[in-house]
């Protein structure tokens, strides 16, 4: 998949020395965090992790083996959740824009530039909107991997204080099942209020 580094070869090519590839996990779901990672990932000859790519096109076995070998290689990497209540407070937009600063000026190693899927912030350094930037920029995909990874991890264990709502299946997301517990049940601490209040 290690075609995708058209973005990555035009930063350098201008002169860019560290990329940071940006992306989010957890926009949509009815509960629990929207989750962000910001990575710098070596760019040589031999040290491209060939299969990474959108972690949407990858199993979750497939993520877990890529996202270990991400972090081990990566020069710099953070990863920021930013919980329901923080969500409801200011939007899910926001939120997002928020975790990504966060994200990146949280870096031991500060970027030059950061390639980012779809938004477009002010922070520590200049930045590139990408659209479909998790399957365009390997960057953003190792990105999206840990991102989905670290999330993923965080609705397994809310599934064992919540076991109704099934959060290992869903991951947060709205379900039939999901609405069904939401309307059995109520809700939870972890549930995004203002995103369930047309079902409650």
């Amino acid at each position: 998949m290690a075609d995708n580094l058209e973005y990555e070869k035009a930063c350098l090519g201008q002169g860019f020395g560290y990329i940071a590839g940006v992306d989010e996990v957890g926009r949509g779901p009815l509960a629990g965090p929207v989750t962000v990672c910001a990575v710098i990932m070596p760019l040589g000859e031999g040290q491209i992790i060939p299969e990474v790519t959108d972690s949407k096109k990858l199993s979750a076995k497939k993520r877990e083996k890529l996202c270990a070998l991400i972090l081990e290689r990566a020069v710099a990497c953070n990863v920021v959740s930013l919980p329901p209540e923080y969500i409801d407070e200011v939007n899910i937009l926001q939120a997002t824009k928020e975790a990504m600063r966060r994200a990146l000026s949280g870096l031991e190693v500060k970027p030059d530039i950061a390639l980012i899927d779809a938004v477009d912030i002010e922070t520590v350094c200049p930045v590139k909107p990408i659209i479909k930037g998790d399957l365009l920029s390997y960057s953003i995909s190792c990105a999206s991997i840990v991102a989905k990874v670290t999330r993923d991890k965080i609705m397994d264990d809310y599934a064992l204080v919540y076991p109704q709502y099934a959060f290992e299946k869903n991951k947060g997301y709205g379900t039939a099942a999901h609405i069904a517990a939401i309307k059995e049940y109520g809700i939870t601490p972890i549930h995004r209020r203002t995103f369930v209040k047309n079902f409650i």
